[in-house]
This record gives structure tokens, C-alpha cells and sequence, in this order.
């Protein structure tokens, strides 16, 4: 396992969150664990565009933090989890607030991972931390390669032991510096990432 937080890293300002198949129940194992007053997390998962997301209600009464559907214009606050709705890309801007576009999919998903995670790394650089999941494409590889770029820490779930390898594995082709880890330690890396930077 690659190392975590590395000693001068700066600050954690906000992680974002990607996956597909199999990603609900393994963001049943992140959300649930990370403190009230954790930096925002940002979220896409591959739903159907006909679909209402029913995901914020599922996690609302299991988690510390706040848990909600992202809005255009709404302020990034720590605390909170944003999920994109469903056929909407879900962007962060640079005054660091939530929008919402109906551009079109991107490997044909509408929200798609590396739309959030590329404008999240342009909004918060360094303190950016970008996390892929579970799931069956390659959605989310150009994204992490961007935080990455950024000077953001990268982490994957060990696709040994994700439901669908595809995706983690395409993130790791593209970003083989990556923190690798099963979905059960996911939280501790980010507990760590965030006490040590």
C-alpha cells in the first residue's frame, strides 16, 4: 500500500467522489464514517437519467455529516455531502459553490466523474482529494489524472476487491501513484490525509 498523507501536503479543502456498479454499497462504508465537521465530500454515481435520485434519503439518517442534493449556485460547506442528481454533470466552480449542467454525457454517463472531479481540481488544487470507486467504465480516469495533476492525492479502491474492477483499474493505469485500498480502509486514508495535512 502506498504510503498516506505525505508531511507539508496542504490542507484537505474538499474530497470528490466517483463510482458505478456496485458503488452505493461502498459508499454505504465511506459515509457513514467520516466526522461532523469533515471537509466536503462531492459525489457522483452513475444513476439512470429517468430515475430521481433517492440516494441523499437513503444516506441522510446514517451519516454525521449533512447529506444533500446538489443546487446550482449553493455554497461548498464543510460538513456536507453533495450528491449530483441524476442527468445533470455536477461541476465546482471556482468560487468554489455547486452548478449544474446539462452539457452532454461524457462516456455516456450524465453526471458523469470526471467533469466533477476536473473542475473540483481546478477549484481547489493541492487540497483536492479524488477517490474511484467501484464501477464499469473508464468514467473517472482523466478525472483523478487531474487532481493528481494538481497537486491532490489520488485513491482507488483496490479493484481486487471492488464489485466491478473495470473503472478502479482504468484509474489506475492512468494514475499508478495512486493510494490503493479496499473499500473497508477508505475511510481511515481519509481520516489520515486529513489529520496530517
Amino acid at each position: 500500500m502506498v504510503s498516506a498523507a505525505l508531511n507539508g501536503r496542504r490542507a484537505v479543502q474538499a474530497v470528490v467522489i466517483g463510482g458505478s456498479a456496485g458503488s452505493v454499497s461502498a459508499l454505504g462504508v465511506v459515509l457513514p464514517g467520516l466526522p461532523a465537521d469533515f471537509p466536503p465530500v462531492l459525489i457522483v454515481v452513475h444513476v439512470l437519467p429517468s430515475s430521481p435520485s433517492l440516494l441523499p434519503a437513503v444516506f441522510a439518517s446514517r451519516c454525521a455529516m449533512r447529506v444533500r442534493e446538489a443546487e446550482s449556485f449553493e455554497a461548498i460547506e464543510r460538513g456536507s455531502v453533495y450528491f449530483a442528481p441524476a442527468d445533470y454533470h455536477l461541476l465546482v466552480e471556482r468560487d468554489r459553490r455547486c452548478s449544474l449542467s446539462i452539457e452532454p454525457p461524457v462516456h455516456f454517463s450524465r453526471p458523469s466523474i470526471d467533469v466533477l472531479f476536473e473542475s473540483a481540481a481546478d477549484a481547489y488544487g493541492a487540497g483536492l482529494v479524488g477517490v474511484v470507486l467501484t464501477g464499469a467504465s473508464s468514467d473517472g480516469t482523466q478525472g483523478l489524472l487531474a487532481v493528481h495533476r494538481a497537486g491532490g492525492q489520488a485513491i482507488v479502491q483496490d479493484p481486487d476487491t471492488a464489485e466491478v474492477a473495470i473503472m478502479p483499474r482504468a484509474a489506475l493505469q492512468a494514475t499508478p501513484s495512486a493510494i490503493v485500498v479496499p473499500v473497508s480502509r477508505i475511510v481511515a486514508e481519509l481520516l489520515s490525509l486529513v489529520a496530517q495535512s
